[in-house]
C-alpha cells in the first residue's frame, strides 16, 4: 500500500495572499471612511460672516476660481483689521494654483470712502467692500471670499503635516509673537509657523512678512499632496467649517481640496502688489505712511500673470 504524499503548503505564497489581503481591506476601510466623512460633510453648510453686507462676487467660470483670503486680526476689536490680503487664483482644469498677495498699506480709492489704505476696506465693509475696492482699482473678478482664524491655521497645519514645515530663519524673531524663533533652519509647527508668518517687526518691514507667507503657503501644499492626506479631507473640513468664514459651497471646496492633495502638478506661482518699481513709500497727512503706486502698471501686471 502506497503512502500517499503530503502536499507542502508553500508558506510564502499564503503570506503574500495574506498580505494582499490587508493591504486591500486596510484600503477598502479606508475608502469608506472617506466616503461616510464626505457624505457627513457635504450636508454640514459652512459658516457664513456675519454682520457684514453680503458678498457679491463675480459669476464662477468653468475655467477658473478667484478665492479672496484674509486673515483677520480683530483681536476682539471692533472694527477688525485684515493682517492677510491674499487672491488665490484655481484653475482646475490644468490644476494650477497661483497667490497674488496685496500689499494692506497702498493707497487706493475705496468705494464711498475716498483714498485709504487697502486694508481699510475690509474695517469699513467687510470683505464685500474689499472685494469691490480690489475690482475698481486692478480690474480682478473674485468669485468667493474665506476669513480665517489664525488658531484654525495652526490645526490645519498640524493635520496636514504633523512633522511640521523646514524654514530658513534669518535673525531673531520674537517681538509680538509670544515666542522666540531662533535663526537656521528649523521645522516648525503649527504655533511656531503662524509666529514666523506674523512677525510684524521685519527689516524688510511688511514685504518680508509678504515673502514668509507666499514661502509657508506653497511650502505647506507641497508636503500635504499625496494620497495619504485624502483621508484627512473630512477632518479638515471638521476643521475649516470651525475656523473659517466663507460663502464656498461644501461641494466646491471638498473638490478643490481633494484634487490639491492628489494632483501634484507644480509649484504655486506667485506674485506681490504692488511690484518692485512700481510704487513709492509717502508719508501722507491722515493716513501716516503708505505706498502709493502706479495703479495701470500693477493692473497690468496682473492680468499678465494669470494670463488674461
Amino acid at each position: 500500500m502506497q503512502r500517499r504524499k503530503r502536499k507542502r503548503v508553500r508558506w510564502g505564497r499564503v503570506f503574500g495572499a495574506l498580505l494582499f489581503l490587508g493591504i486591500f481591506m486596510v484600503g477598502l476601510f479606508t475608502i469608506i471612511q472617506y466616503i461616510e466623512g464626505t457624505i457627513k460633510v457635504m450636508n454640514e453648510p459652512l459658516k457664513k460672516a456675519e454682520g457684514k453686507q453680503s458678498f457679491q462676487g463675480a459669476q464662477k467660470k468653468m475655467d477658473e476660481i478667484n478665492v479672496l483670503l484674509l486673515g483677520s486680526d480683530s483681536r476682539g476689536e471692533e472694527p477688525a483689521r485684515t493682517d492677510t490680503i491674499m487672491i488665490a487664483h484655481y484653475d482646475p482644469q490644468t490644476h494650477q494654483i497661483k497667490l497674488i498677495s496685496f500689499m494692506r498699506d497702498m493707497l487706493v480709492n475705496v468705494p464711498g470712502h475716498g483714498q485709504q489704505k487697502l486694508n481699510a476696506a475690509y474695517s469699513y465693509g467687510g470683505p464685500e467692500l474689499l472685494r469691490k475696492t480690489i475690482d475698481e482699482n486692478f480690474g480682478l473678478d473674485i468669485h468667493y471670499y474665506a476669513i480665517v482664524d489664525f488658531k484654525g491655521f495652526e490645526k490645519v497645519v498640524d493635520l496636514l503635516v504633523p512633522n511640521g514645515i523646514e524654514v530658513e530663519i534669518p535673525y531673531e524673531m520674537s517681538y509680538g509673537i509670544g515666542m522666540t524663533l531662533e535663526p537656521g533652519i528649523q521645522r516648525l509647527h503649527g504655533k511656531e509657523l503662524l509666529g514666523y508668518v506674523r512677525f510684524r517687526h521685519d527689516r524688510l518691514s511688511d514685504f518680508g512678512r509678504i515673502e514668509r507667507q507666499q514661502e509657508v503657503i506653497s511650502k505647506l501644499k507641497e508636503e500635504a499632496v499625496g494620497l495619504h492626506n485624502v483621508v484627512k479631507l473630512p477632518k479638515l473640513f471638521d476643521l475649516l467649517s470651525t475656523y473659517i468664514d466663507t460663502n464656498i459651497e461644501s461641494s466646491t471646496l471638498i473638490s478643490i481640496g481633494k484634487d490639491i492633495i492628489t494632483n501634484d502638478q507644480s509649484e504655486i506661482e506667485t506674485l506681490r502688489i504692488p511690484e518692485n518699481g512700481s510704487f513709492e513709500n509717502a508719508r501722507h497727512e491722515k493716513l501716516g505712511d503708505v505706498l502709493e503706486i502706479d495703479l495701470m502698471q500693477n493692473m497690468e501686471s496682473i492680468h499678465r500673470f494669470l494670463g488674461e
